[in-house]
């Protein structure tokens, strides 16, 4: 009974492991898991924290500002007081000393900053929305590698599923010439012949069998995920073509142009004026009462105003930079439409062309296979020989091989023109 149930836990256990082996991917999860892998997706946290920094330190320029500073000097001259007080008996005019020394400390709060600080965050959110779309710019570039990867795969196995079928006809003829050979109704020759294309197809399926191998470890590392002989690619549901075009690079000029908006605002704070309460304390020599030549502290409180319109000069110009700045926006966003309409254009062609070769297709693999069969009875009564037999087999092979390749180059389009429109 203990031998029993260990043989059924094995067999339970490779069961299980088999199916885990056997893994199944869409193109769709293979996009995610490629933009999941990729290294540019690590810059997002980056991104986002250097903005979140940029907009705490634009909101703490209202926070109060602390500043010390101190000064040792030496002048030349100072104010006699005996030519300016009348002399008085038993009065000595003070004598300042012409060595002074003050140490102070300065909190400043501000009260209005002309939009300073709001505009700056406006700018920093600004730029953190710009650069993370032109991640995303970058990063709906790996859809087309993964395309072209994943449709090759498909097409490889297609052409060795198609090769197989070939080899089991090649197979079944030659089993029949080597009966026939041996009841002394055939030559040597027709069943050589037949194994040598046997041969060809086994060289051909190692070919395919190669290349879907390297195909599927250039897959691997782009979504970062172990893929065996076993993996199977599934075929993806035909996609019809939509109007319109809606790629990342589209909001990425959006947000530049916002972006512009923000810097405009910001040449407007530049010549506001700025208000801010402060409070001095100091100590030094001489003190706020300055006939007391001694040392001593004092301080002084108050609002300050600062109105500098320096700005005022280059406001001109930087306006017409901005404009010029929009203007060369357009035409980028501009010339980028017209170079993806064209693409979508002729994308639109291919995938017509393909569905009317696969049409062309069927028909051609409907005669193929008529004239194969007949000749197929023709090679078992004799009439034809083996060289035409094999002939036919291929034409009719070649006709099915083309199908295949059309089938997967219609469906490669459809998803070239859905990754080029955005849709």
């Amino acid at each position: 009974m203990n031998l029993f149930k260990a043989i059924c836990c094995c067999l339970l256990f490779g069961v299980l492991h088999e199916k885990a082996l056997a893994q199944v991917l869409t193109i769709e999860e293979c996009f995610t898991l490629a933009r999941q892998n990729y290294p540019l997706i690590k810059q997002y946290d980056l991104i986002v924290r250097s903005s979140r920094y940029s907009v705490e330190n634009a909101g703490k320029l209202y926070l109060p500002q602390l500043t010390v500073s101190g000064q040792a000097s030496y002048q030349s001259q100072t104010i006699n007081f005996g030519d300016v007080l009348p002399s008085l008996p038993g009065l000595t005019p003070p004598d300042l000393s012409k060595d002074q020394y003050k140490i102070q400390a300065e909190i400043t709060q501000q009260i209005y900053d002309g939009g300073v600080s709001r505009y700056q965050k406006e700018s920093s959110k600004a730029n953190e929305a710009m650069q993370q779309q032109q991640l995303e710019v970058n990063l709906y570039a790996i859809k087309d590698r993964v395309t072209q990867l994943y449709f090759s795969i498909l097409l490889m196995e297609a052409q060795l599923k198609q090769n197989k079928l070939r080899k089991t006809d090649l197979q079944s003829a030659a089993d029949k010439a080597q009966a026939a050979l041996a009841n002394g109704i055939a030559y040597r020759s027709n069943v050589d012949e037949l194994k040598a294309e046997i041969i060809n197809t086994d060289m051909a399926a190692t070919e395919f069998s190669a290349n879907r191998k390297a195909y599927m470890k250039m897959l691997a590392v782009f979504i970062n995920q172990p893929l065996s002989d076993s993996t199977t690619l599934t075929y993806p549901a035909p996609v019809a073509p939509q109007e319109g075009i809606h790629r990342p690079e589209i909001t990425y000029y959006d947000i530049q142009k916002k972006a512009f908006d923000v810097q405009e605002k910001q040449l407007t704070s530049n010549y506001l004026p700025k208000l801010n309460a402060f409070l001095q304390g100091a100590y030094g020599r001489p003190t706020l009462n300055i006939v007391d030549n001694k040392f001593g502290p004092w301080w002084i409180g108050g609002v300050r105003l600062n109105w500098s319109l320096g700005s005022l000069y280059s406001l001109k110009n930087n306006r017409q930079q901005l404009d010029i700045n929009r203007q060369n926006l357009d035409i980028s966003k501009e010339t980028f439409l017209f170079n993806t309409n064209l693409s979508l254009r002729q994308q639109n062609q291919d995938i017509q062309k393909y569905a009317a070769l696969m049409e062309q297709d069927d028909d051609a693999i409907t005669l193929r296979s008529s004239v194969r069969k007949s000749a197929q009875a023709q090679l078992d009564n004799g009439v034809i020989t083996v060289h035409e037999y094999i002939s036919q087999l291929n034409a009719e092979n070649l006709a099915k091989q083309s199908r295949i390749l059309h089938s997967i180059q219609l469906l490669q389009a459809q998803y070239n023109y859905k990754n080029t429109s955005g849709n």
